[in-house]
């Protein structure tokens, strides 16, 4: 999972946590076969994911770059944020995230 990081292979781009969260909702109730029909869990959690990400995980922010306040492309800043201690708070971000991805599987599973 390392090329989540730093928000999609270190272009600051969408933070990894979003991403693989989404990536579990597709797992769960994206579409079996390729002309499978869409199952509505899976747009329902994916917004209130994204929802509840921006407002109770990352202050109203879905990039990395943003989030962390790094270009990560730039060695110096990817430096300084090492040394400062801040990747604790995407640890933390990450855990956030999967927590709030794990209660809407759960709604929506006991919904069915």
């Amino acid at each position: 999972m390392d090329a989540f990081g730093g928000g999609l292979g270190s272009q600051g781009e969408v933070c990894g946590a979003i991403v693989g969260a989404l990536a579990v909702i597709g797992l769960a109730f994206g579409r079996s076969a390729p002309d499978g029909e869409k199952d509505r869990r899976m747009r329902t959690c994916s917004d209130l994911l994204m929802q509840r990400f921006k407002e109770e995980a990352a202050g109203g922010k879905i990039l990395c770059r943003d989030i962390t306040q790094t270009d990560w492309r730039d060695p110096e800043q990817v430096k300084r944020f090492l040394e400062s201690g801040k990747r604790r708070e995407c640890q933390l971000l990450t855990g956030r995230t999967a927590k709030i991805v794990g209660e809407l599987l759960e709604q929506e599973l006991a919904t069915k």
